[in-house]
């Protein structure tokens, strides 16, 4: 592979699990967040892979994560959970919140939980996607505790709110239907990966400090900062104001906070998920039949010249899944790199390549 290397899903889960566990995570945690980092590669979203590994292992280090942090219940409702995550994994607090969601849906219908203080939660889809995969309907949103400002308002010069990405996760009568979306351009993630690979970024991600658009990645952490633009562009009214309103939900319902923090907050997730049975509503058997009805309709559209079928959310994610499942996930010279150097540095073997 040209500009960097290729590597087993096996082998990569592997080794990002005992980069984990050289840092102070615990056996079983680690194993539930390298397995999430490395699905998020094997769908393609390398912004929520295992470059997060280094980050991971640096907060252990520094306290702003903590290994084997409990659940902590705040408030236990039937129908509704909030939960501080103590600083824990997001992944594995987010396996936690959904099972308490799943119980109180199937007895009530539906439910309603948050976290704050809650590591990196990672790829939202995942989420929803286990939840429509046990045949609930879900929607999940995070925020960054109001530390992390990465977007400008339309006109701004000045980032002011994070990504604030939200997910929604459909049961259907064959695989779920996933959209997982940033309220910005963009993941902060992709810059960081663009950063690392030494890459330019597309035209609409990115302004300078000066409100000047750019490709550099680099911009983002100058002094004074770029933004990523919102969703939808330098005009981005849309985007920007979803992002705003679930930053209110999000932090406001939570217990974190919204932008701006206050000195000295740590830069954690706040999460606020809802999940339904459509069996307490209109039955599950018409939720399904629905839902495959639409999907049908959507795919059966007729085409533009050169198109060779209508793509839903999740499918590209499905096709790279199956690619990559069959020949090796593909990283970037850097995030390798940093890979190896952290491996170095915790005194754990580096996997041989293919």
């Amino acid at each position: 592979m040209q500009n960097g290397v290729k590597i087993s899903a096996e082998a990569l889960q592997s080794f990002a699990s005992e980069l984990l566990q050289a840092g102070g995570a615990q056996t079983s945690e680690a194993a539930i967040v390298a397995g999430s980092l490395v699905q998020s590669n094997l769908r393609g979203h390398e912004s929520h892979g295992v470059m997060r590994v280094i980050e991971y292992v640096d907060s252990m280090s520094n306290g702003d994560l903590v290994a084997g942090a409990p659940f902590n219940v705040i408030n236990d409702l039937p129908q509704a959970v909030v939960a501080d995550a103590s600083l824990g994994f997001g992944q594995v607090q987010m396996t936690r919140l959904i099972d308490e969601l799943v119980s109180r849906a199937t007895s009530g219908g539906i439910a309603c939980g948050t976290l704050n203080r809650c590591g990196h939660v990672g790829r939202l889809g995942e989420w929803v996607e286990v939840v429509a995969a046990r045949g609930f309907a879900g929607i999940v949103s995070v925020n960054d505790n109001g530390v992390l400002q990465c977007v400008a308002p339309p006109g701004g010069t000045e980032p002011r709110i994070s990504t604030n990405p939200v997910a929604i996760g459909i049961p259907t009568g064959t695989r779920p239907v996933v959209l997982d979306i940033s309220t910005s351009a963009v993941a902060n993630g992709k810059i960081r990966v663009a950063a690392l690979s030494g890459s330019e970024c597309p035209s609409g991600w990115l302004q300078d400090a000066d409100g000047n658009p750019t490709g550099d990645p680099t911009t983002r952490t100058a002094e004074p900062p770029g933004s990523i633009l919102p969703m939808g562009g330098e005009q981005g009214y849309k985007g920007f104001g979803l992002g705003l309103m679930f930053d209110f939900l999000v932090g406001g319902l939570s217990g974190g906070q919204c932008p701006p923090a206050d000195e000295g907050s740590p830069m954690t997730n706040n999460v606020l998920m809802v999940v339904w049975d459509p069996e307490r509503f209109a039955g599950r058997e018409h939720f399904l039949t629905q839902a495959d009805q639409l999907i049908s309709y959507v795919r059966d559209s007729h085409l533009k010249p050169g198109v060779e079928g209508i793509r839903l959310p999740n499918d590209r994610s499905q096709k790279v899944l199956q690619e990559r499942s069959d020949d090796g996930i593909p990283l970037d010279d850097g995030t390798w790199r940093e890979l190896v150097t952290l491996a170095n540095r915790v005194d754990i073997a580096v996997p041989q390549l293919s």
